[in-house]
C-alpha cells in the first residue's frame, strides 16, 4: 500500500510542470493581439456603424422665415400646400465607402433617384482594402435635402460611411480622353460617318458611270472656284496644313498639362487629368479642330491633410474651409 501511494505521488510531481507549462501558454495566447474581424460581408459595416455611432447634428434650416401674404396664408390653410423652397441649389460631393458586393450601386442610385436627384457624375473603384469600394458622387441640390439623402444612404446595410466633402478643402481631379481631328473642321462630318476608325468616308462599292461623271464635274467646278480665289492646295500643302493642326493641338495640350497618347493619320488622342473647370476649358479650345469622340471619368476627390502650425502663426489667419473630423473617417 505504501509503495502504491509513493508511485502516485511521483506521478503527480511529474505532471505538475506540464500543467504549469500549459497554463503559461494559455495566458500568453490570451495576451497576443487578435487579428481584426474579416470584412467579407455587410454585417461588418453594421458593427462599424454601431461602434462609431455619434449623435448627428441637426438638419440645416430649409428656408429662412419670411412674411406671407394673406392669399398665401389662406391657400395654405385650405389646401395644406407648403410654399416653395427658396434655398439655393449648389454642387455637393458625397464620398461613400461601401461593401464590395453585387447590388450596392443600384441601391445607392435608387435612393438618390427616388429623391429626385440627377447624378452629375459617379465614380466607383476598389480601395486598398480588398472587400471595400469607394463611390464619389457629384450632384446638385439644397443642403437640407442632400443631408437627408446622405443619412438615408448611411443607413443602408452594405454602406460603411457617407461623408459630404462640399465644405471641405479637397483635391478634385477628372480624367479626359478626347479624340481630335487634324484634318480640319470641314472634314468632320466625313470622319464621323467613317465608322469607329474615323477615317474619311469612302465608297466601298464601285460607282456607276453616271456617279463618276457627276463626281468629275463637281471636282472640276470645285477646282475652278479654288483657281479663281487663288487658294489651290497641292498635296504638299495639305500635308503641311495637317501638321500645323497637329502642332497647334500639341501646344494646347502642353499649356494644360495634357499629353498626346495616340497619333494616327487623321486624328490624335489627348489625355488630360485636371479639375472639372480646366477639362471643360480644354474641350472648348479644341472644339474648333473637330472633336470626334470624348470620354470623361467623372470627379474624384480626396480631402487635404491639414498642416499643424504654431499658435502664434494662426493669429489673424482666416480659415477658408472646414476640415473633416478624423474620428468620423471610415477605415481605409
Amino acid at each position: 500500500m505504501a509503495s502504491l501511494l509513493a508511485l502516485r505521488a511521483r506521478a503527480a510531481c511529474r505532471n505538475v510542470p506540464v500543467r504549469m507549462f500549459s497554463s503559461t501558454l494559455r495566458a500568453a495566447n490570451d495576451e497576443l493581439p487578435k487579428p481584426p474581424k474579416p470584412i467579407d460581408d455587410s454585417t461588418s459595416a453594421l458593427d462599424y456603424k454601431r461602434s462609431h455611432r455619434v449623435r448627428p447634428p441637426p438638419l440645416p434650416a430649409m428656408d429662412l422665415p419670411r412674411s406671407r401674404s394673406a392669399e398665401e396664408a389662406v391657400t395654405n390653410i385650405l389646401y395644406n400646400t407648403p410654399p416653395p423652397s427658396l434655398q439655393p441649389f449648389k454642387k455637393h460631393i458625397l464620398n461613400c465607402l461601401v461593401q464590395n458586393e453585387p447590388g450596392v450601386l443600384s441601391r445607392v442610385s435608387g435612393i438618390l433617384a427616388g429623391r429626385g436627384f440627377n447624378i452629375d457624375s459617379l465614380v466607383v473603384c476598389r480601395t486598398e482594402i480588398r472587400d471595400l469600394s469607394r463611390m464619389c458622387i457629384v450632384l446638385s441640390g439644397q443642403d437640407g435635402v442632400v443631408e437627408q439623402a446622405r443619412r438615408q444612404l448611411e443607413d443602408l446595410v452594405p454602406v460603411w460611411a457617407v461623408l459630404d466633402y462640399t465644405e471641405t478643402r479637397t483635391i478634385a481631379r477628372e480624367l479626359l480622353l478626347v479624340k481630335v481631328s487634324i484634318l480640319g473642321p470641314e472634314y468632320l462630318e466625313d470622319q464621323l460617318a467613317g465608322g469607329p476608325s474615323h477615317d474619311p468616308r469612302v465608297a466601298h462599292e464601285a460607282p456607276s458611270k453616271l456617279e463618276r461623271e457627276a463626281a468629275l464635274a463637281q471636282n472640276f467646278e470645285h477646282s475652278a472656284e479654288e483657281h479663281i480665289q487663288g487658294v489651290t492646295m497641292t498635296p504638299s500643302q495639305a500635308l503641311r496644313a495637317k501638321h500645323q493642326h497637329l502642332q497647334s493641338i500639341a501646344t494646347l495640350a502642353n499649356q494644360f498639362g495634357a499629353k498626346i497618347v495616340d497619333v494616327s493619320e487623321n486624328s490624335v488622342i489627348v489625355e488630360l487629368t485636371a479639375k472639372t473647370a480646366r477639362v471643360e476649358a480644354f474641350l472648348k479650345l479644341v472644339k474648333p479642330f473637330g472633336i470626334l469622340e470624348a470620354a470623361r471619368t467623372g470627379l474624384m476627390a480626396m480631402p487635404r491633410t491639414p498642416i499643424s502650425t504654431p499658435a502664434d502663426a494662426d493669429e489673424g489667419v482666416e480659415e477658408t474651409g472646414a476640415g473633416v473630423d478624423a474620428s468620423l473617417l471610415p477605415p481605409g
